[in-house]
């Protein structure tokens, strides 16, 4: 099914290279690209510049031309956002693209074609393509990196798989995110908090300028419910460049109230819009409150796009919520002992997950796995921690160069909270220590960053695999 009233055959671009040997050799010369996500220190700002991925965009023919694109920017719940907007296209038959950052185990889980990774085949064929296009570029706009180079994976890939539409979320910031050459036609934007703000201010509002930086002329964007100074940012740059904005609870209606079931148990349901075609107590398939905006930013973006000539029923469109995969978002990995991974890595969020898992599951003690970035708000991660945890282990991530030392953040830990803890230097005997901690009836949650719950989720499937 297609709404864009074009030829679905895959595309050629401008440049050709010759394909990998294999998906090793791919993920090589991948790797080999400075990877800011892992850098041990602040990025400066020189590095975000949009001059090269327009360059490999150009060698490439523009593939992320052909298609119509929704893009997410905010400091928090855009990942959760772009998976219940891609899972609703899923369920009403479209084949959308998805590309969301970090991964977890496999960096394929950074683009998904109608719900699937990309394959190994795709991922290294469109890889020789995209060599070969930065490598021209070099002499004029020196070497991408490893960020610009899966944007451009992405990019590529979609147009050959032929996507009917294609969901981005921002890497980081949004003005000068590589994601952001594109012309959507729908914008959304999450919640913005105080993040990264060596790079992109260190107030609400220089944050917010750099999230609304996606807005383009002619589109439409949404936007959560936020600070009211947040939204006089975004309300100046639409009305600046000609964007027609709107937001949940004041251009839009949206309303929210959290109840319980047998089946779901506690959990919030939203209403958005009003009169034909609007969405009423549709329940939030992600655990939270938290994610109730989330949801409703999904939903609303359905709206835009029905006027866009996508067909989506209600019944369709209800059927994609509840099929929403967590991925990383309170993923139960194991079940008995209870096992759950969560990417939360600021102290709201850390408030956030655990207040959700205490509402969600059944569990007598709670065990957490914890690792975090060293730049990070540490303390204050550590006091809600001791708010909800009865006992904490330490670990650090094995890919992660800015990753605390887990000896460091027990002492401190110590100091603020009577709760027990432990430290070891590796996830897996970090595993070991929480397994020996707890009983079937209890919960283990890795968190503090994706990359301590991607190597958790690793190590568990890695020791069921052997079990099995």
């Amino acid at each position: 099914m297609s709404a864009r009233g074009q030829s679905t055959g895959s595309r050629a671009s401008a440049t050709r290279g010759e394909a990998f040997v294999d998906h090793d050799a791919a993920l090589a010369f991948l790797n080999a690209h400075a990877n800011f996500e892992r850098a041990r220190r602040g990025v400066k700002q020189e590095p975000f510049k949009l001059d090269r991925i327009r360059a490999i965009m150009d060698a490439l023919g523009n593939p992320q031309d052909t298609y119509p694109v929704v893009h997410i920017a905010g400091s928090k719940g855009k990942g959760s956002t772009c998976l219940m907007l891609e899972s609703i296209l899923r369920s009403c038959g479209y084949t959308p693209g998805l590309y969301t950052s970090p991964h977890l185990v496999d960096e394929r889980e950074r683009i998904l074609i109608g719900g699937s990774m990309i394959s190994h085949d795709l991922f290294r064929s469109c890889m020789g393509e995209v060599k070969s296009a930065a490598e021209s570029v070099v002499k004029a706009h020196g070497k991408a990196t490893y960020f610009e180079i899966m944007t451009a994976l992405m990019f590529l890939s979609c147009a050959h798989a032929a996507v009917d539409i294609a969901i981005l979320e921002t890497g980081l910031g949004g003005r000068l995110d590589c994601t952001n050459i594109v012309n959507p036609a729908v914008v959304g934007l999450t919640n913005i908090q105080l993040e990264h703000t060596d790079v992109l201010g260190d107030t609400l509002e220089q944050i917010a300028r750099e999230k609304a930086g996606i807005m383009k002329p002619g589109s439409v964007a949404y936007s959560v419910p936020q600070d009211e100074n947040v939204i006089g940012v975004f309300r100046e740059r639409a009305s600046e460049i000609g964007c027609e904005l709107r937001v949940l609870g004041e251009d839009i209606l949206y309303s929210c109230r959290f109840q319980s079931s047998t089946t779901r148990g506690p959990h919030p349901r939203v209403c958005v819009g009003d009169g034909e075609g609007s969405f009423e107590h549709l329940s939030v398939p992600m655990l939270g409150e938290h994610q109730a905006p989330n949801c409703g930013l999904a939903l609303a973006i359905a709206i835009e796009l029905r006027k866009n000539g996508f067909d989506l029923p209600e019944r369709r469109v209800i059927a994609g919520l509840e099929a929403t995969p967590r991925v990383g978002r309170l993923e139960l990995i194991h079940e008995r002992p209870m096992v759950m991974v969560d990417g939360a890595h600021t102290p709201s969020s850390i408030e956030h997950t655990l207040r959700a898992a205490g509402q969600q599951l059944e569990y007598d003690s709670l065990v957490v796995i914890f690792g975090c970035a060293s730049d990070k708000d540490i303390d204050s991660m550590l006091d809600e921690l001791g708010k909800g945890a009865d006992k904490v282990v330490f670990t650090k991530s094995a890919h992660n160069p800015r990753a605390a030392d887990p000896r460091e953040l027990c002492e401190r830990y110590r100091e603020r909270s009577p709760k027990m803890c432990e430290y070891r230097d590796d996830i897996d005997s970090a595993i070991s220590a929480a397994a020996a901690a707890v009983s079937g009836s209890d919960l283990i949650l890795a968190t503090g960053s994706f990359y301590v719950a991607g190597e958790v989720k690793a190590a568990i499937n890695r020791r069921v695999s052997r079990e099995t």
